[in-house]
């Protein structure tokens, strides 16, 4: 709530900065996220193809390298000496003989064996001899793919090799008989792995054969994921993996070879993109915010235009006029806000002058609704003074009625004078109960023909403020409304009591009580029921001079008729 109030107490201009920042930062965030990802992908394809490459130079290189060994075995197994030696069966002959020709052709550290057709070997040079093996049992898989020679991975002694092995035959009376198998081979080793990655190109090579490495690029062995993830991490590197599986002579699975290609070059490529990410998200920035700013202010001047006339119309100026600037959205809201500004002026002077005459048919209804008590008493009066004969005491108290109606009369117009020239009028110390009775006095005559008795229960000890005329016409108001609510009899008490510094005074009737239907408008003006005379201004005039006094009128619920307080302070 506090943050929602500070926003909206910032100028509409930083308003624009603030969200245009914020657009800029998340277009940029987006773009750069999204241009992360795609870097990472072309990163992670790339590195897959040139896994793929190296997987295809590797084939290409150890296949060179099988054909080599096949063309040298089968140019042993041709040669007239070997298959002369081999026909001898004299493992001795056979030895240095097929020894003498194999390191003629062959290449340093490749293995060579000549065995018997049921895996026994006869002659054992290169890593073989070092080996000391006696028995190749592989020889009776390959006896399947003779007369052709047989090609696949080998585990011997715990080392992995590719061999190609080759059948001897020699003329035999039901034609060709094997005589001995010549085995050739390559060892897989950490020598061979650098090779492979000198000639790919900087591809890591990992082979391993029943889970245990025999060769490896990679100074520290990586997690045995066996080809299941295709990105993997090596002493905290991460590198791209590729997997081939390494086939015996019967094409079963006997190891693996993993190709790994480093992932540092391009998370490098990355970390550099990003910098220039940062670099071009700050001047883009900047470069936003500081047009943002000029368009912002150029297009908020007739904001701000509108916004001082608005703060002067609050102060009551409606001559104010904003200049209007183009054709545009602004401008025709400021045509809008002129001819506003021009129906509110006229709008307050058609109120002003019809607030006036109101105010003079207020001021006559009151005038009217005050003047009719007494011109009603003088005009009674004097009527019974022309038609009757009346007794001098008769004659008398008809004449100090009229003299009372006159004076009061006198009085109304006086403080309707005061009124329009502008001059308070005084208030005075007054009993209380003399203010009461001065009201009760001219309405004796209607009480007495309706039967009601007026009873004033006022201590003659309390004084105060009042402006009295209007006060004893509000009295008269209440008490001659109480006897018009009783034509068949009745009786209206005043009562008064003090408490604290305030009088409350009570004028309570026994007659029907107020109507419910106006009820809950009874002080409005212009609300009656029941009566023959009167347009409902008593109450409302009534109240209003009560209130005028610091006090108040209400109406309130009484078992026996009608009841109305008024508190006035003392």
């Amino acid at each position: 709530m506090k943050l929602t109030l500070q926003l909206r107490s910032v100028s509409l201009l930083w308003r624009i900065l603030f969200s245009t920042s914020i657009a800029i930062t998340g277009l940029f965030a987006a773009m750069g996220w999204i241009l992360q990802d795609q870097f990472v992908r072309i990163a992670s394809l790339s590195l897959e193809e040139e896994a793929k490459a190296s997987f295809q130079a590797y084939e290409s290189l150890w296949n060179a390298r099988a054909d080599q060994l096949a063309t040298v075995s089968l140019v042993l197994s041709k040669t007239p000496q070997v298959r002369a030696a081999f026909g001898t069966r004299d493992k001795a002959t056979i030895r240095d003989v097929a020894s003498e020709a194999w390191d003629t052709f062959s290449r340093r550290g490749t293995l060579f064996m000549v065995a018997e057709p049921g895996g026994a070997v006869i002659v054992a040079a290169g890593t073989a001899a070092q080996a000391n093996i006696a028995e190749v049992p592989f020889v009776r898989s390959a006896a399947s793919q003779f007369p052709r020679q047989a090609r696949g991975f080998v585990s011997l002694d715990g080392s992995l090799y590719q061999i190609v092995v080759t059948p001897v035959y020699v003329a035999a009376v039901r034609g060709e008989a094997l005589l001995n198998v010549l085995v050739a081979g390559i060892p897989v080793d950490t020598e061979l792995a650098n090779e492979l990655k000198a000639a790919t190109g900087g591809s890591d090579f990992l082979f391993s054969t029943h889970g245990h490495l025999v060769a490896s690029t990679l100074a520290a062995a990586p997690a045995d994921s066996s080809g299941a993830e295709h990105q993997i991490r090596v002493a905290g590197s991460k590198y791209y993996q590729f997997s081939s599986s390494l086939s015996d002579l019967d094409g079963n699975a006997i190891g693996e070879l993993r190709i790994l290609r480093s992932f540092e070059l391009a998370d490098k490529r990355i970390s550099e993109m990003r910098t220039r990410l940062v670099a071009l998200w700050i001047a883009a920035m900047l470069a936003g915010l500081a047009l943002t700013y000029l368009l912002a202010r150029r297009l908020l001047r007739p904001v701000a235009a509108l916004d001082r006339s608005a703060v002067e119309i609050a102060k009551g100026n409606y001559d104010v006029k904003v200049p209007v600037e183009g054709g545009d959205e602004i401008g025709r809201l400021g045509e809008t806000f002129n001819s506003m500004c021009a129906s509110i002026r006229q709008g307050r002077e058609d109120l002003i002058r019809q607030e006036r005459i109101a105010t003079i048919g207020r001021l006559s209804t009151s005038i009217i609704h005050d003047l009719r008590n007494p011109l009603a008493s003088i005009y009674g009066g004097s009527e019974i003074l022309v038609d009757s004969d009346l007794s001098p005491e008769q004659t008398r108290r008809l004449a100090h009625n009229i003299y009372r109606a006159s004076r009061q009369v006198q009085d109304l117009l006086q403080e309707l004078a005061d009124v329009t020239q502008g001059r308070a009028h005084a208030r005075e110390i007054c009993r209380l109960r003399e203010v009461v009775a001065a009201a009760c006095e001219p309405l004796a005559a209607t009480a007495q023909s309706h039967h009601v008795a007026v009873k004033i229960d006022v201590p003659d000890d309390v004084e105060l403020p009042l402006d009295r005329s209007p006060m004893e016409r509000v009295f008269q108001n209440l008490i001659s409304n109480a006897i018009e609510a009783m034509p068949d009899g009745g009786e209206v008490s005043v009562h008064a009591n003090c408490q604290d510094s305030q009088v409350f005074v009570s004028v309570e009737d026994n007659g029907p009580g107020i109507p419910t239907p106006i009820a809950s408008q009874l002080f409005q003006p212009f609300v009656t029921a029941g009566k023959k005379n009167g347009m409902g201004l008593g109450l409302a005039l009534s109240r209003k001079t009560v209130l005028s006094h610091g006090g108040d009128l209400w109406a309130e619920e009484s078992a026996r008729g009608a009841k109305f307080t008024m508190k006035l302070p003392v």
